[in-house]
């Protein structure tokens, strides 16, 4: 079976080299990296876009493909409504099928308290005009059909969309290229210069002199902090996901339940996932941040797997370099991609609850299987913010799962805060102070 396809064996698509200046360096190709770059390109800003690894190598691309406004924190919804836009708008841009289609997501519920929790989501739906609805137990035999059990209903979207993310992100990357900006792949950016609490330039295996720099490092956005004297309580976990052979369609869109996920492919079969769970990796930044993540561990207690130790090279790795010089090889380039394997068990789970959700289906053959770093704060919303202790530095990580679809908004919003403009929308619940001020951690909807 193979595995994804991104890693560090592809061929470099953006060779470089990094030129000696620019407006503004990013630090990460992900799907938030790409998306400001894209927009300060068209704002005539000079942007150079270092990866160490591959575009979009990485969780961007290793994600469910899933472009929903259901179950979002209120605080994300309206750039998540904006992004949606900027979604419909780029995939024409682009030029290319990136699989982008409206065919709704769905919440399964199987039991009264579930149901509850989509009241709730629907009132905040209806204060954004969003057309999020509840279904009864008989509509939602009727919107899915086929399956073995009965749900006590469902919460349903039909404006949400899907669109396969190892498509749709490189091809906005090649459009930012298209545009201006300077990607450069196999590019590790080390460390920040900074001189009087102001940042001159960044340190790859040269230099590159800037005043500003946005770090959209994913999984890795905690470590390359800390190196800076920066703390963020960002863990990463790892989720497992397959992908099936085409096969008869037993619903258009994204949905999710209790022990399964599933969403339609462009390719005619399905991206499978286990519902809610996921593995963390235990390492010194879980065990350094382990309180502030006690409320959302209250809220979900079976949500989470331990493995006593993260491999060798990962960003929370008990061997992993914390301090490094910027002459030095860091461990950015130690590991140019980030591909951790699927869990075997994990992936029978998959297979098999699938099937039993979908008895009547003839044969659900896995084609493909990989597994993703999810960059997860302890309130489940991430850092969206100006870092106050070194200026021209600004933040965009911890997306909690949730990074492809609101990408674009992200990327907007970012943009328009490097360039110090007015955002559009209140950001009060990304600011990165909100774990050091006293603030008490308010977990986001874990739906």
């Amino acid at each position: 079976m193979p595995t994804f396809p991104f890693s560090e064996a592809d061929p470099i698509q953006f060779p470089g080299p990094p030129p000696k200046s620019a407006d503004v360096v990013i630090i990460g190709g992900g799907v938030i990296g790409v998306a400001t770059a894209l927009f300060l390109a068209r704002r005539n800003i000079s942007v150079t876009l270092l990866e160490k690894g591959r575009i979009v190598a990485e969780q961007s691309s290793r994600n469910w493909g899933w472009i929903r406004k259901q179950g979002r924190d209120a605080d994300e919804l309206p750039i998540v409504i904006e992004a949606s836009r900027h979604w419909r708008q780029l995939a024409e841009e682009c030029g290319e099928d990136i699989g982008l289609k409206q065919t709704g997501v769905t919440y399964l519920a199987g039991s009264d308290r579930e149901m509850a929790r989509f009241e709730k989501f629907l009132k905040i739906a209806a204060a954004h005009e969003i057309d999020t609805r509840l279904l009864n137990a008989r509509e939602t035999a009727g919107l899915i059909k086929g399956m073995s059990r009965s749900f006590k209903g469902a919460m349903t979207t039909p404006s949400d969309m899907r669109a396969e993310p190892w498509l749709a992100v490189p091809a906005l990357a090649r459009l930012a290229a298209r545009k201006g900006v300077k990607i450069v792949e196999n590019c590790a950016a080390r460390a920040l210069e900074i001189s009087a609490g102001r940042i001159r330039g960044v340190w790859e295996a040269g230099h590159i002199e800037t005043s500003s720099v946005l770090l959209a490092g994913g999984a890795w956005s905690s470590l390359f902090l800390r190196r800076h004297g920066v703390s963020i309580p960002q863990l990463s976990v790892r989720s497992t996901v397959a992908a099936t052979e085409a096969m008869h369609e037993v619903y258009a869109g994204a949905a999710a339940g209790e022990h399964i996920a599933f969403r339609r492919r462009q390719d005619g079969g399905y991206t499978l996932t286990a519902g809610g769970s996921h593995l963390l990796h235990l390492g010194p930044d879980a065990f350094r941040h382990a309180k502030k993540y006690l409320p959302a561990l209250m809220a979900n207690p079976f949500g989470s797997r331990y493995s006593p130790a993260a491999p060798a090279g990962y960003p929370d790795g008990w061997s992993t370099p914390r301090h490094w010089a910027p002459d030095s090889q860091s461990p950015f380039e130690t590991m140019r991609v980030l591909n951790p394997a699927p869990e075997r068990s994990g992936l029978r789970s998959i297979e098999r609850n699938f099937r039993r959700l979908f008895p009547q289906l003839d044969a659900v053959r896995l084609k493909a299987c990989w597994a993703g770093m999810i960059d997860a704060m302890p309130d489940v919303v991430p850092i969206v913010d100006k870092v106050q202790a070194i200026a021209g530095l600004v933040v965009a990580t911890g997306m909690s799962g949730h990074g492809f679809g609101i990408g674009p908004g992200i990327g907007r919003v970012v943009a328009d805060m490097i360039q110090g403009n007015q955002i559009g929308h209140d950001l009060t619940r990304f600011r990165l102070s909100r774990f050091s001020d006293g603030s008490a951690i308010r977990p986001g909807p874990a739906l």
